[in-house]
């Protein structure tokens, strides 16, 4: 089961970064959806290797092909398959990592837990097994977009200790692709692209934030107790590779106010402007069945809750924040084991990104999208029943 991962919309990711190919099956995508290998493609070409100096320099098209769940251009409800090849492999590269464990990575515990393990690129833990993520992430943003008219948006916003500015509610995707960085600061992004060349060429790697911004979030979303809202968006982050911190909202820095600094005071309308209002078909509808349409004009005038209440979207805008660790797999030489136990030095050879975040901003993306497509769908199933 550790590969996976929703409830209602469920996927299935496969592969290993130097196996024949690595995919996805989705199962429980609602039926009648437009949808095209293109849409999925333009996805994988923001995550894909070999985008710029900034990135490895591995060589994959990573072209996607639907084998399944589709007809005449629209889902049918049943499973949908899809696979990536791995064309560009060096498994020579990788020789030395049979015998020797490379700190900070996954090959001692695997071992440690299986006993064997695939050492080829770091195998089922290589982060290409996020292209999985990332084609069903194109599904479930394209389910919220057309039902919710919900917008995800996420960006580099700390590399380093080099921080962006900008304010995360006036970031654009334009301006974020228009980078190598995908930064939302074209001056911090400027300053970021050098301190990771720099990194690469000193044979080092370097970590920082990427901030997720999602615009008009279905309402009403996330369980009580232990399913809460923001607790299922930490398990999506925290299951990325390299990721160790979350947080939503004020995060951390709120712990720095008093109650009366934070509470989120509630309002009907800031500047004529109905806050964080569902725009999709299914909402309305949703609303109108309920007989609560008087909550589409209720919004806060601050947003420190990041879009979460009691474990539940409220509307707002959600604001998270995914700390992401510099690159393990680094060329300096390092101290390490072999599996006997014995010292050894390693001088890691191989590919590999100085700094993962320019091509985490998509897959940061696709897990908020498959998370609360998910929750959606469980709404939407158990939604003012009686």
């Amino acid at each position: 089961m550790s590969s996976i991962y929703g409830n209602l919309f469920r996927i299935a990711t496969f592969g290993e970064s130097h196996g024949k190919a690595v995919g996805v099956v989705v199962d429980g995508c609602p039926a009648g959806l437009k949808l095209e290998e293109k849409d999925v493609q333009a996805e994988l070409d923001r995550r894909k290797p070999g985008q710029s100096k900034l990135t490895t320099p591995r060589k994959e098209a990573d072209t996607v092909e639907i084998l399944s769940g589709l007809f005449e251009g629209k889902t049918t409800g049943t499973p949908i398959g899809m696979t990536v090849a791995n064309t560009d492999q060096r498994s020579h590269d990788y020789g030395d990592m049979v015998e020797l464990y490379r700190p900070s990575h996954a090959d001692f515990t695997y071992d440690l837990k299986y006993g064997f393990r695939d050492y080829r690129g770091g195998g089922r833990a290589s982060a290409r097994e996020t292209i999985g993520r990332v084609a069903a992430g194109a599904i479930a943003r394209k389910i919220l977009k057309e039902a919710c008219g919900t917008e995800i948006l996420a960006y580099v916003s700390q590399v380093g200790n080099i921080d962006a500015t900008v304010d995360p509610l006036q970031a654009d995707f334009k301006t974020i692709e228009s980078n190598l960085v995908r930064c939302a600061d074209p001056k911090a992004a400027a300053k970021m692209a050098d301190a990771i060349d720099a990194a690469r060429k000193a044979q080092d790697s370097l970590g920082g934030v990427i901030q997720l911004v999602v615009k008009n979030p279905p309402k009403g979303l996330g369980e009580p107790v232990f399913h809460r809202a923001e607790a299922e968006l930490a398990r999506a982050f925290l299951s990325l590779p390299a990721t160790k911190g979350f947080e939503v909202g004020s995060g951390f820095a709120g712990t720095r106010l008093t109650g009366s600094q934070h509470n989120d005071a509630f309002t009907t309308k800031v500047s004529g402007k109905i806050l964080g209002k569902g725009s999709g078909k299914v909402s309305a509808k949703l609303s109108a069945k309920s007989g609560k349409q008087g909550f589409d004009a209720i919004g806060t005038v601050t947003n420190r809750s990041g879009g979460i209440q009691g474990g539940i979207t409220n509307g707002e805008p959600i604001l998270c924040r995914i700390a992401f660790k510099p690159t393990a797999t680094i060329s300096l030489p390092q101290q390490t084991v072999d599996k006997q136990g014995k010292a050894r030095t390693l001088a890691a050879k191989g590919r590999h990104d100085p700094c993962v975040l320019p091509r985490a901003v998509v897959i940061v993306e696709a897990m908020a999208a498959l998370t609360l497509v998910d929750l959606f769908l469980e709404h939407r199933a158990r939604h003012n029943l009686f």
